[in-house]
């Protein structure tokens, strides 16, 4: 009789999860604003606690923490309009120099693989054309309505007209003093990955625009802003930096001695920051196997493409937290977990 019931529950549970998934896709307007402020909301609650204990108002405080998050938003609109006089002040060189090797690449493009190309257009303008003006603003829409969908929910996680460990203590862990220690431990760990995420971020883009002063590379503010943005897609993040920055060094530097030490130099950047630096901020506690990286890379961005790809990290973070509270899943916890460091017993 109970193997028949654990059988049973393993074909429900491989029926339910795919229908899970297949849900959060779909509903993906709803559940990328959701969890993306649910983090926003952890990072700033020691803050609401401290406000809290000198006797200010929840009403004031949450005003407070949108204040620092608009302020947050603003200096990131400034860089943005930094990088773009920057691009739109530089002379028009870099973009025929850029013209004619793209040109090239994309009739060698047309010519082996088949790719339609308009040999007669600009190539740049082509982006412009007003067939793709329409899904620019629809772009652009969708993005302001995520935005105010985030500020949303944001404030209502703040103000606890949701409580997250209610809500793991009515659906999940259905234990008070479990829920209790699982959500102080989602707390801290979040916490700490997005603190360290954004220095090491901060960090990467500073020296990779400082990289480009020194080596004479255009638009230093533009990259290493994009550097900063792009390093929160975990591992993907960096490839991507370093693989368009030197495209785009190949374009417009010489390929002599200067062009090869600029790509070791930006690579050196993110290696340092990303591969030594962060795994040392994160701490031992945090540890997550690679293999599960990759997957949940793969899996979240399938689902929710790039938001899913910056939040695929925090979620297997929450998911993990989650699985060591019950006996049954500890071991899928500790698949997703890192190799534990092997301690030599002392010699007598």
């Amino acid at each position: 009789m109970l193997e028949q019931r654990r059988t049973t529950n393993i074909l429900l549970l491989f029926i339910v999860v795919p229908v899970v998934f297949y849900l959060l896709k779909i509903l993906s307007f709803i559940f990328i604003p959701l969890i993306s402020s649910m983090f926003i909301a952890l990072l700033f609650l020691p803050l609401m606690r401290w406000l809290g204990r000198r006797n200010v108002p929840r009403l004031l405080s949450i005003v407070i923490v949108l204040a620092l998050i608009v302020a947050g938003v603003m200096i990131g609109v400034e860089l943005v309009q930094l990088s773009s006089k920057q691009i739109l002040s530089n002379d028009t060189s870099f973009f025929a120099k850029a013209e004619v090797k793209i040109h090239d690449l994309m009739l060698y493009m047309h010519d082996r693989f088949g790719i339609d190309y308009n040999q007669n257009g600009n190539f740049l303008a082509q982006f412009f054309a007003k067939e793709n003006i329409g899904s620019t603003f629809d772009f652009i829409r969708k993005f302001l309505t995520n935005i105010l969908m985030i500020v949303f929910f944001t404030i209502l996680w703040l103000s606890e007209s949701i409580n997250m460990h209610n809500v793991l203590n009515n659906t999940i862990l259905k234990r008070k003093h479990t829920s209790i220690k699982a959500f102080m431990r989602i707390e801290r760990d979040l916490i700490t990955f997005i603190k360290v995420k954004f220095l090491v971020s901060l960090l990467t883009g500073i020296f990779t625009g400082l990289a480009c002063v020194f080596f004479d590379v255009s638009f230093p503010i533009f990259w290493g802003l994009f550097a900063f943005l792009i390093n929160f897609v975990q591992m993907v993040g960096s490839f991507i930096s370093v693989i368009l920055l030197s495209i785009f060094a190949f374009v417009e530097l010489d390929p002599t001695s200067t062009l090869f030490f600029f790509i070791v130099s930006i690579t050196g950047v993110q290696v340092v920051f990303g591969a030594i630096l962060e795994p040392v901020f994160m701490g031992k506690s945090f540890s997550i196997n690679v293999i599960a990286v990759l997957i949940m890379l793969m899996l979240w961005g399938f689902i929710w493409g790039i938001p899913g790809l910056i939040m695929a990290i925090p979620i297997t973070v929450f998911i993990k937290i989650i699985l060591e509270q019950f006996p049954g899943t500890k071991v899928i916890a500790s698949l997703l977990s890192g190799p534990e460091p092997t301690i030599k017993p002392r010699r007598k």
